[in-house]
């Protein structure tokens, strides 16, 4: 009998392709989405997504989806402290397993590890250690489609907000680039899927610059962010 699982959501290719897995692996069940959130903004953490489109993906896709509200600065103790509250209902309701879209952090497949062990669930990784070129070339060619939302400036300069995430945008990459991202050099917004019910209408809005203290007090990090709305015209498709 499948097992019913909670997939980590984040609206990105990874998770996207990660739930991908899921769904045709008989051994699981996909049953609910969790997403955080800046609760301040209203927008997904690290990616800078409206809530609505969020909320277009979870509708789409079919399943409910729990929003985790973070403030808009959150420690670790914060974060950890609501993210337990979040999956207490969950792990209530007989859900023991959590889908992650990590390729190949170990730090933090073993930080989500020990978490869950401390409320006796378990992380499932679908796409650990799969090769970032070969993940995202699968997931090109399975049909998803997404646009790029949030460069880091270390790595991307801002031409690469924005952009679809296509083949092209692969060749584009510089050296020393992850083809996924997976050192959070971007992050990009699904609107299509094999598993949508339609692609998700949206507008590019415009392309802001934002600078966060960087870890351990050593300057800034700068970001750019490509705000997406959600289509006025719903014929309209991006």
């Amino acid at each position: 009998m499948a097992v019913p699982v909670l997939m980590n959501w984040s609206g990105g290719k990874d998770s996207a392709l990660a739930l991908y897995h899921v769904l045709h692996d008989a051994r699981y069940e996909a049953v609910h989405l969790l997403t955080s959130v800046n609760a301040h903004y209203q927008r997904v953490s690290m990616h800078g997504v409206r809530v609505a489109l969020l909320d277009a993906q979870a509708a789409r896709i079919g399943l409910p989806l729990t929003k985790l509200e973070l403030p808009e600065q959150p420690d670790m103790a914060d974060y950890e402290r609501l993210m337990l509250a979040a999956l207490a209902p969950l792990r209530a309701r007989g859900i023991q397993h959590a889908v992650f879209g990590d390729i190949f952090l170990a730090d933090l497949r073993t930080y989500r590890e020990q978490q869950l062990a401390s409320m006796g669930m378990q992380a499932v990784f679908p796409l650990w250690q799969r090769g970032s070129a070969a993940i995202l070339r699968q997931y090109l060619a399975l049909g998803f489609r997404a646009v790029v939302v949030c460069v880091n400036e270390q790595y991307l300069d801002q031409s690469f907000c924005g952009r679809l995430l296509d083949e092209e945008f692969l060749r584009d990459l510089p050296p020393g680039v992850d083809p996924c991202g997976e050192n959070g050099e971007y992050h990009s917004f699904v609107f299509d899927a094999p598993y949508f019910a339609a692609p998700i209408a949206y507008e590019r809005g415009e392309l802001v610059r934002r600078t966060y203290p960087a870890p351990a007090g050593s300057g800034e990090a700068a970001f750019w962010y490509c705000d997406l709305l959600p289509a006025a015209d719903a014929s309209f498709m991006a």
